[in-house]
């Protein structure tokens, strides 16, 4: 594929100064944070990674780093054409909308979604309000903020309890589905101890799970294909948690989903994809019940891209698109948010900093 056709007329011919901000997993460990409370950040092989196709497709790539680093060079005057972000954060409920809402203030525009969806789409209890308003199928649920809410839960066992604002499966094991009311206040207890935040308790599906690569935004996004999750660890009891999702190479069981039922998987995934206003790129997860329905449980506008280890970048390799590909689809679609609405960005055009080439 010719390189126009990865980055589209718009931005072919165009050299963007772009910034990669990111927070580096070893960063935190050397700082003494666990590896669970790390699990979310990223390695020095992704952001390598990021840069190099950046590179390749004919951009000046510049590290920035996490939110700090990207306040103390912003203080500093230094700007970018574009801000490729993959920051996650470490503290609160609005983590992953730190460095957008940042960026947003200085009118400086980067890749994936907006601080209001990146909010939204962390905080699970949230995302399935929404989509349950919007008619989407999600599973039954309660949130519960302390142990005395435990009682007051009225859903038919089993149920799933998990972290309401977590991702890459912490808080979740084999422990996870719960047959009892015994097992229900165990639980819940310790997730509400341990990660000091509410518990999104749901009727559990003992269907197939399935994770949908998007990408795009608006009528120009589409499902770039699906994987179907099989854990295989017995210990896990076939649950698709952290320690799967750390050690996935010999835990886990991945397979390219096609057919009839595949599609109306996708069709749901890219409704909630544009019911929530995801931008670029993500995945939407999506599990069958009894009936072989599939239901939606989360939606992430902020996936992983290691190259082997990250499933939207599985899903790529699945589908025939090359990593370098996949980083300049992300690329072509903020820049053509940014082409359509200038405002967005720096007012009328790319900053000084922009060379044509």
């Amino acid at each position: 594929m010719s390189e126009e056709a990865v980055m589209g007329p718009q931005s072919a011919g165009m050299t963007l100064r772009i910034g990669v901000a990111y927070d580096l997993r070893s960063h935190y460990l050397g700082l003494g944070y666990t590896e669970e409370q790390t699990a979310e950040l990223d390695s020095p092989a992704t952001i390598d990674a990021i840069l190099g196709a950046l590179s390749e497709l004919g951009h000046l790539p510049v590290r920035i780093g996490n939110a700090g680093e990207l306040a103390r060079r912003l203080v500093d005057g230094e700007r970018w054409d574009l801000v490729f972000n993959i920051t996650e954060g470490l503290y609160g409920l609005g983590r992953e909308a730190l460095v957008p809402a940042v960026l947003d203030a200085h009118r400086i525009p980067y890749t994936f979604s907006d601080p209001c969806v990146m909010a939204i789409s962390l905080h699970k209890g949230f995302t399935k309000h929404i989509l349950r308003d919007a008619g989407i199928a999600t599973p039954d649920f309660v949130l519960l903020r302390e142990p005395v809410e435990i009682d007051s839960v009225d859903l038919p066992f089993p149920l799933f309890a998990k972290p309401v604002a977590e991702g890459t499966g912490k808080g979740i094991d084999g422990a996870s589905r719960i047959e009892t009311s015994r097992e229900l206040h165990r639980r819940c207890g310790e997730l509400l101890e341990r990660y000091h935040q509410p518990v999104l308790v749901e009727r559990y599906l003992p269907g197939r799970e399935f994770t949908v690569g998007i990408i795009g935004t608006g009528t120009h996004a589409v499902a770039l294909g699906t994987l179907e999750i099989i854990p295989a660890s017995p210990d896990q009891q076939g649950v698709y948690g952290y320690l799967s999702k750390e050690r996935c190479e010999q835990l886990v069981r991945y397979r390219s989903a096609a057919g009839g039922a595949i599609r109306r998987v996708e069709d749901i995934a890219l409704e909630v994809w544009n019911v929530l206003g995801c931008r670029d790129a993500g995945r939407v997860d999506v599990r069958m019940d009894e009936n072989g329905s599939p239901q939606v449980l989360e939606v992430n506008p902020l996936a992983g891209l290691h190259p082997t280890h990250s499933d939207l970048p599985m899903i790529a390799s699945a589908a025939g698109m090359s990593y370098r590909e996949l980083i300049g689809r992300i690329v072509e679609s903020a820049l053509s948010r940014i082409e359509a609405y200038p405002a967005e960005g720096v007012p009328g055009t790319f900053s000084s900093n922009s060379i044509l080439v």
